[in-house]
């Protein structure tokens, strides 16, 4: 029977240097070599993450959180955030001097033209501060926002938009998506367009974003630098990206 695994990108397929071990690179090309399909779970936005897809030659992935699904180079699933939504959040987070990132399938636009909190969290991810367009979201599908502002600040704005989720990846940054929207969400609409069982479907994460997923999938592993919170949520822990994690936790479930 065909199996999939998902992979999530930062702390999972890339490393605390946000670079692709040697190990994992091999582990995954063992992985297709067997018939494993491989594809990518991940909150970036699909034009984060182009080079990664092209090194692993991986055309299958749920981005977004969830929110924009490709298989095999195709769109079959789309999640937009609601426009008349965003333009409410981006005022009243203007008010409060907290900037937004407006994220479409293609690029991504800021609000402003410089903001510490933007540079600072992109940075982390090794991208530079967007360009400013204060009107990106008014005329095109955007699947996700970020929003800037410290942990203390950010209740104001979760009674505020129920038709939103907002989950930290960063002390100066939120996702803003669709309520309800989640990577298990995206990976159920792909394993239903492939005909898998949920047994024959494994997904590795490390990040509150992935708890879900882990849930969701047939097995879920986390990696060895997750908090335990999302070690609780696994089937099963492996080590440290940054020691071989990806090579050794598909080697001990039999997978390489």
């Amino acid at each position: 029977m065909k199996k999939i695994v998902f992979f999530d990108i930062d702390g999972t397929l890339l490393d605390s240097d946000k670079k692709l071990p040697d190990s994992t690179k091999e582990a995954i090309d063992q992985l297709k070599k067997k018939g494993t399909f491989v594809a990518i779970a991940t909150g970036r936005a699909p034009f984060m993450f182009e080079s990664l897809r092209d090194e692993l030659d991986i055309d299958s992935f749920v981005s977004f959180n969830g929110q924009y699904v490709v298989f095999e180079n195709e769109a079959i699933y789309r999640n937009p955030l609601r426009t008349s939504e965003i333009e409410k959040l981006y005022k009243h987070a203007q008010d409060n001097g907290h900037p937004l990132v407006f994220m479409n399938e293609k690029t991504m636009k800021s609000s402003v033209r410089h903001h510490e909190f933007i540079e600072k969290s992109m940075g982390s991810l090794k991208f530079p501060h967007p360009e400013e367009d204060k009107n990106f979201f008014k005329d095109r599908e955007l699947y996700q926002s970020l929003l800037f502002c410290e942990e203390k600040d950010e209740k104001m704005y979760f009674s505020e938009y129920p038709d939103f989720g907002f989950i930290r990846w960063h002390p100066y940054s939120v996702d803003v998506l669709p309520a309800g929207g989640s990577k298990a969400e995206g990976i159920k609409k792909m394993i239903e367009r492939m005909g898998f069982e949920l047994k024959d479907v494994y997904a590795f994460g490390d990040g509150l974003n992935d708890i879900e997923m882990l849930n969701a999938v047939g097995t879920g592993i986390a990696m060895g630098n997750a908090a335990d919170i999302v070690k609780e949520a696994a089937d099963r822990v492996t080590s440290s990206v940054d020691e071989e994690g990806i090579w050794n936790g598909l080697k001990e479930l039999q997978l390489i």
